[in-house]
């Protein structure tokens, strides 16, 4: 089988994917694939005609046009099979204020939040602490969490280089956690101790700065609660192939939803790798797996 890898992008993301394509090309040649890694530097179109002769794309790319439905509807109208959520779920899941109103929608719980351009007036009557970031970029970019009035403003000024709309959401003291899903198939949760209050960008990519538990130490019957509750919300969203469903987990057992991943990091030591390891598979058997369900979806 011949398998592009499409990889790098334009996204503040660029050096994560080419991590994640990197992992999932040395993956694919261990499955005895035909690999093409193809190093995405502008636009779509300019690499289409090396797509189009691959029995399948596997997107690496992470961020921007690459997770938020534009490279999906590109390569739909192409008729070219892609790993990942078609164009219309990608978009939703990329925009955190909509995703969350998609999960509301739905019963389960995910923190208030407000939605602000960074030139509008303050909302009245915050609630402090609150977690200010980007409404639409992944891997944790421009993240802060404030405490106070003093601290807002700054961390709307780090969020908004990254967007134009940014989302104060209520900060949920308790636990990191995510759950990965393949298909169907929901994988045991990994729960983040990150070295600073939040996993932020550094604490995510910085080798030591967090440690992970998968899977992770919650009753039985709260795992098989949230895990069902995690695919019910990814088929609410319309997400397919795979993803990943972050959520923290408060001192009462209720778990909150943070955000969708529709293309999630997949180097071996990412969290999706880290969710299916643990079961026993291999990092290539889960590229494999990955793989397949593009082929039969």
């Amino acid at each position: 089988m011949n398998v592009a890898i499409l990889m790098g992008g334009t996204s503040t993301e660029r050096e994560i994917s080419i991590s994640t394509g990197t992992a999932v090309a040395k993956a694919c040649e261990q499955l005895n694939y035909e690999v093409d890694s193809v190093m995405l530097n502008d636009s779509i179109e300019s690499v289409l005609p090396r797509l189009r002769n691959m029995d399948i794309v596997f997107n690496a790319l992470h961020g921007g046009e690459g997770e938020n439905g534009d490279i999906q509807r590109c390569l739909d109208e192409e008729n070219i099979v892609y790993t990942g959520s078609g164009p219309e779920a990608s978009y939703l899941c990329m925009n955190k204020h909509l995703s969350k109103g998609v999960v509301r929608e739905a019963e389960f719980d995910t923190p208030d939040w407000y939605l602000i351009n960074p030139s509008d007036d303050i909302p009245k009557n915050l609630i402090f602490p609150l977690v200010v970031k980007p409404n639409d970029q992944g891997s944790t970019v421009g993240l802060s969490i404030v405490h106070n009035e003093d601290e807002l403003i700054p961390a709307i000024d780090r969020a908004s280089v990254h967007s134009d709309k940014i989302l104060l959401e209520t900060f949920i003291p308790g636990r990191e956690i995510t759950v990965a899903i393949v298909g169907k198939d929901v994988f045991p949760i990994v729960e983040i101790v990150p070295s600073h209050e939040l996993y932020d960008y550094e604490c995510k990519y910085t080798t030591g700065m967090s440690r992970y538990e998968c899977p992770a130490k919650i009753p039985e019957a709260l795992t098989n609660q949230i895990q069902n509750d995690a695919l019910r919300m990814y088929e609410a969203l319309n997400c397919s192939g795979y993803g990943r469903v972050d959520f923290r987990l408060d001192d009462n057992g209720r778990y909150w939803f943070l955000e969708m991943n529709t293309l999630p990091g997949m180097t071996d030591t990412s969290l999706v790798p880290k969710a299916y390891q643990s079961g026993g598979g291999t990092f290539s058997e889960l590229i494999n797996k990955i793989i397949t369900e593009a082929l039969n979806g």
